[in-house]
């Protein structure tokens, strides 16, 4: 492969995470680049409605297969969170889950007050960085969002055990 040659799209966004730390944007220009906390946020707002599908998808692809179809999905639209920044919340819960007191299985997008811009995050697990500015971008994160969602329900399941999954107890 020569350096020249077009990265995976999970290596894109991450060179556009890199490129806003260095240039101190966030975007890439000509097409988009803010400068001030106003201007990002206003891209985070066009930002969560074009990965409002893939977070669905994602959720209702572990609501399907794991929970046989016993799952709520739910979402927030953006906030303003307490800490004055902005957030959007995915979840996906479900009788067992709520039963066993755990959290649901989470996709949070999110731009903290003292983040130089938006990152991705589940609700046991860590950070990614979220520079989405097209429908394109967007469908790319799908893979991240599984991925996300997929290590939060591991996660809930060894906080609780392999009984809050429907598909393991062979329920309909």
């Amino acid at each position: 492969m020569t350096p020249s040659s077009t990265p995976p799209p999970h290596l894109a966004a991450l060179l556009r995470h890199f490129a806003d730390l260095r240039d101190g944007t966030h975007g890439h220009p000509p097409a988009v680049s803010a400068h001030t906390r106003e201007d990002k946020e206003l891209l985070f707002l066009r930002t969560v409605p074009l990965l409002d599908p893939y977070a669905r998808q994602a959720l209702a692809e572990i609501n399907t297969h794991l929970l046989l179809d016993a799952g709520l999905t739910s979402a927030t639209g953006v906030r303003r969170t307490l800490e004055r920044g902005l957030d959007a919340l995915w979840e996906l819960s479900w009788p067992a889950q709520r039963d066993t007191g755990l959290s649901p299985v989470r996709l949070r997008a999110f731009y903290g007050a003292g983040f130089h811009h938006p990152h991705l995050q589940g609700g046991t697990v860590g950070q990614w960085p979220l520079n989405v500015f097209t429908p394109e971008q967007a469908a790319a994160e799908l893979p991240t969002l599984r991925a996300i969602a997929t290590a939060d329900l591991h996660n809930l399941v060894y906080q609780s055990g392999h009984r809050i999954i429907p598909a393991l107890r062979g329920e309909r």
